[in-house]
């Protein structure tokens, strides 16, 4: 039996408990946000995604916390 299971990106949108700290993968953080690779791509190339941490040569991630602050900043009024 797995000690650590694997949490799903989609389940990590409904759980406001998930530790900020938590490293989320680029392909978990498109996933969590509902837009495929080269739109992440295009939005972090642009400035306009979160900031990402380079986890190796290959890989980079971000972090929970920074993924909500991202949303937040990115939040639009809408009329009643």
């Amino acid at each position: 039996m797995n000690a650590h299971p694997e949490v799903t990106a989609r389940a990590l949108l409904h759980h406001a408990g998930i530790d900020d700290d938590r490293m989320l993968t680029f392909a978990e953080w498109c996933q969590l946000n509902g837009f495929s690779a080269s739109t992440g791509q295009r939005l972090i190339a642009s400035g306009q995604g979160p900031v990402f941490v380079k986890l190796s040569t290959r890989r980079k991630g971000v972090t929970v916390g920074e993924n909500r602050r991202w949303q937040r900043a990115r939040a639009i009024e809408t009329a009643a």
